[in-house]
């Protein structure tokens, strides 16, 4: 009877105490898709990715509800780093719906405009408001809107102590005003925040990096998903390695806190029952330590490359790659090291049954595209030679008048049509997840692949079939399912039967290479044609921004050889990076990963036209 009274007391005091209009609420969900967009036009850095924050204590005076109930302590508020945009997940705290969903692009475009603005937290939100507002009259109305509620929820400076009233009226003066510079007092204590402006303090630790990896595969969906992209404000710490045990050296009246001098470990089977996350969610702030114990059965994958008797077969000692290292704007050359490799027991297979009636399809449709050879007359040399030119010859030659080199062969030309495709499947780890009843992601990619490698061959045009993964930079593998110069038979198809799961997605080194292959075509036209499930990643720091800023400079490089990059994704998150890395027009999404074979004949049917 206590606990229920005590819930609904609980309850009670937390309804009382709730600042905000939860009725009126915008959810980041609603504005995921016109976002990016939208801080791209701002002239925000489009290689960053948008992300939900959690909230962070801002230590600001509480009311006496608020303390009873211990809520009112932490807020969400924007903030940016180098690798992402990071908005609140749920905005409530003006009383219209309209204006909690203008907060989010306001914040977009704070966000855009902040970067290169210095000084104090005041001076740096204020500043950039004010160039927001000078480059974008149109922002005027919406801004105007919102400082003018967000002054309304602001403390009455004269209800505050001198000090705190002295922060608070600069605050609302900037926000009233951001053109006219604001000095900002000493602060005895945080301020209020403000829902328009950027943190104060962002958590700007990184979390995801030397000390964690994320694998390939691991994926999902969803509210797990949702919840993977927050992120945490974090702090390291050094592992107690004292052995376990109570030394009682210390003086009796420290017995009640013996259990912080001793590390506690938990056995390797405990059952995992999903609380860590949800007790995530409620934290301020998550400390991370090294042990110097693994728990390889949960955490670490076995990635170690197989014997040499069970890998794949490697040509020749490997190719030498540079690599954009993205902070200093420059090419590492020799960076990277590319194996090129033909797949491990790839016999000669004919083409599967269950695909041969859509390989029938497909083939007649793509009959369609190959050119017609039409014969050509009057040449100096040919296969053939012209009767009709022949007979007038001589006949101009009994008549005394033939002409000295006559041209009396004819030549059957190629057609107008000349086009080159290579086609870069990616291969990592990732491909090994599962589709439902389709089957894996590695089973969609090779169908497709069989599919497509019939339809051009119908089609006459020259294609060139690779697939790649990596295992940090001195081991990106390239598969060579069908080169340039191979016939398209049982062999190349028993190649790409035999392709597996690899390892990671060092796009970047892939891409280069397939450049340099790809330019040596002599055709008019060079597509190079890009399959993913993923953005880039790898086990060094090409995890993140560095490896998103090396593969867009392996696209460029490839655009100012001539050549059309091209990207077709099935990853649902494709509209966080690929804009950046291939341009507007230059992807497509196919949402239905089992769809993709029909996609990608008709994408390239569309791209050659």
């Amino acid at each position: 009877m206590e606990d229920i009274v005590g819930g609904w007391w609980d309850k009670l005091a937390r309804r009382a105490a709730r600042r905000g209009f939860p009725e009126c609420a915008a959810e980041l969900a609603q504005v995921t898709a016109q976002a990016p967009l939208f801080f791209r036009a701002m002239g925000g850095d489009p290689a960053l990715a948008l992300r939900s924050t959690v909230g962070t204590e801002h230590g600001a005076r509480r009311g006496w509800l608020q303390r009873l109930a211990g809520t009112g302590s932490r807020v969400e508020l924007a903030w940016r780093d180098s690798q992402a945009l990071y908005l609140p997940e749920r905005i409530d705290c003006f009383p219209r719906a309209p204006l909690n969903r203008d907060c989010y692009f306001w914040l977009l475009a704070q966000a855009a405009y902040a970067a290169g603005c210095d000084g104090d937290w005041l001076s740096r939100n204020r500043l950039a408001a004010a160039r927001a507002l000078a480059d974008m009259p149109g922002l005027a109305a919406v801004y105007h809107r919102l400082a003018a509620a967000a002054l309304e929820l602001r403390p009455n400076p004269a209800s505050l102590p001198p000090a705190e009233a002295a922060v608070e009226r600069a605050i609302q003066a900037a926000l009233s005003r951001p053109e006219h510079a604001v000095t900002l007092p000493p602060l005895s204590r945080p301020p209020q925040p403000v829902p328009l402006w950027l943190h104060p303090q962002p958590p700007l630790t990184e979390v995801d990096g030397q000390g964690s990896r994320h694998a390939d595969g691991e994926r999902g969906g969803g509210k797990d998903a949702q919840r993977q992209r927050r992120r945490y404000r974090a702090r390291r710490m050094e592992q107690d390695q004292r052995k376990n045990g109570m030394l009682m050296v210390f003086r009796a009246e420290s017995l009640f806190t013996w259990d912080e001098y001793v590390k506690v470990n938990r056995h390797n089977d405990d059952d995992d029952d999903g609380n860590g996350e949800i007790a995530a969610e409620d934290m301020n702030r998550l400390t991370l330590g090294q042990d110097a114990h693994t728990r390889g059965s949960r955490l670490r994958f076995d990635l170690d490359l197989p014997a040499a008797a069970y890998d794949d077969t490697p040509l020749g000692p490997g190719i030498k790659l540079p690599e954009w290292h993205w902070k200093r704007q420059c090419l590492v050359e020799d960076h990277c090291l590319l194996r090129p490799m033909l797949p491990r027991d790839a016999a000669p297979s004919p083409l599967p049954e269950r695909l041969q009636p859509l390989a029938r399809r497909l083939r007649r449709q793509f009959q369609a595209l190959a050119p017609e050879r039409r014969r050509r007359s009057g040449e100096t040399a040919g296969p053939d030679i012209d009767l009709d030119r022949l007979i007038r010859f001589l006949a101009e030659r009994r008549g005394g008048a033939a002409l000295s080199e006559p041209a009396l062969y004819q030549d059957w030309p190629p057609g107008e049509r000349s086009l080159a495709c290579l086609t870069l499947a990616d291969l990592s780890l990732s491909t090994e997840s599962w589709l439902g009843e389709t089957g894996r992601v590695i089973d969609v990619i090779r169908d497709s692949l069989l599919l497509f490698a019939e339809a051009l061959s119908a089609s006459g045009d020259d294609f060139g079939l690779y697939g790649f993964s990596s295992l940090r930079r001195q081991e990106v593998r390239l598969q060579i399912l069908k080169d340039f110069a191979d016939r398209y038979d049982d062999a190349a198809r028993g190649r790409i039967l035999a392709i597996r799961p690899g390892y990671y997605t060092r796009m970047g080194a892939a891409i280069r290479q397939c450049a340099r292959i790809l330019s040596q075509r002599p055709a008019r036209r060079r597509l190079l044609l890009l399959i993913s499930d993923g953005k880039p990643n790898d086990l060094d720091h090409y995890e993140g921004r560095y490896g998103i800023e090396d593969t867009r400079q392996a696209v460029l490089e490839a655009r100012r050889a001539g050549l059309t990059p091209f990207c077709v994704t099935i990853d649902r998150e494709a509209g966080d990076y690929l804009p950046h890395l291939f341009g507007r027009n230059g992807y497509a999404l196919v949402r239905q990963a089992e769809r993709l074979p029909q996609a990608l004949t008709r994408l390239y049917a569309s791209l050659t036209a």
